[in-house]
């Protein structure tokens, strides 16, 4: 069914709206069986996926912590003046985490499977999106479009280990040694944990598409470069708030979150103006 409706476009034809919601369908439903097996497997190798990856930012020999300890010191020798307290060493001291709920961590269990699910099946999800699209777009547009599963998934991939080995360790260390008085103490649950790390990997994930998703609003019509380049100044802000609120309150700390985020912006403007010069030399 699928296969004939592809070769009914290729030859120009035009599919009905029912006949794309049905492949639609399809398309959804591998896509859920991917992410499906994915969770399956992530929920059999518990103790990898939880004592490994899941809790490995609660320990002070994370690698995050051990790097940063040693770049800052490193940096304070060079520039006292801005390390007065010498190298930044955090991740020391973390709380144990409790779980107050009859089924919180079978529940726990479950959602950090579904969310691994999806993280593992990303690259074949990307591809049935691709296969979905595809087929009604012009075969330039496919040309200047092709490695679309390949880039999606580096970029999805990049995003997802820099909000686990970057923002994740650095949220959770601001967060759990944050107090508003030296009467409260803090006592963080497993839910609330594991919700931090998994959001903040997979929201990375996906700020990482942008460049794509610039490329693909440009072909749209709906970005320019010019705007792109107006808003510059406003995603630095932005990028420095943001890493002004889950970092330590130092600057090597604040820079390295905010560089990455703004050289996908700047990429994506790369990205935008190619995308333009591309049409206008089409239609010249």
């Amino acid at each position: 069914m699928e296969n004939q409706q592809r070769k009914e476009i290729g030859e120009g034809d035009e599919m009905s709206f029912l006949d794309h919601l049905e492949e639609l369908r399809w398309h959804l439903i591998r896509s859920l069986l991917a992410v499906t097996l994915g969770a399956i497997a992530a929920f059999i190798f518990k103790g990898f996926v939880f004592d490994t990856i899941i809790f490995g930012p609660k320990s002070p020999d994370f690698p995050t912590y051990r790097l940063l300890c040693r770049l800052s010191g490193k940096m304070s020798e060079l520039l006292p003046a801005f390390f007065p307290d010498g190298a930044i060493c955090i991740g020391q001291d973390l709380p144990d985490l409790v779980n107050l709920t009859m089924a919180g961590q079978f529940t726990s269990h479950i959602m950090t499977a579904l969310i691994a699910g999806l993280i593992i099946g990303a690259p074949y999800v990307f591809w049935e999106i691709w296969r979905f699209i595809a087929p009604g777009l012009h075969a330039g547009e496919r040309k200047m479009a092709r490695g679309f599963v390949a880039a999606a998934s580096l970029l999805f991939f990049s995003g997802v280990l820099f909000g686990y080995f970057v923002i994740s360790p650095l949220s959770i260390n601001f967060f759990l040694n944050y107090q508003v008085s030296e009467t409260v103490l803090n006592n963080p649950t497993l839910s609330t944990y594991v919700s931090l790390v998994t959001t903040v990997a997979l929201a990375c994930g996906a700020v990482f598409e942008l460049p794509l998703v610039v490329f693909f609003l440009t072909r749209a019509g709906i970005l320019t470069p010019k705007v792109l380049k107006a808003f510059r100044r406003h995603a630095l802000v932005g990028a420095l708030v943001l890493s002004a609120v889950i970092t330590p309150p130092d600057v090597f700390s604040q820079i390295l979150v905010s560089i990455p985020i703004m050289i996908l912006y700047e990429v994506s403007i790369r990205i935008s103006a190619a995308v333009k010069r591309k049409e206008e030399n089409l239609t010249s």
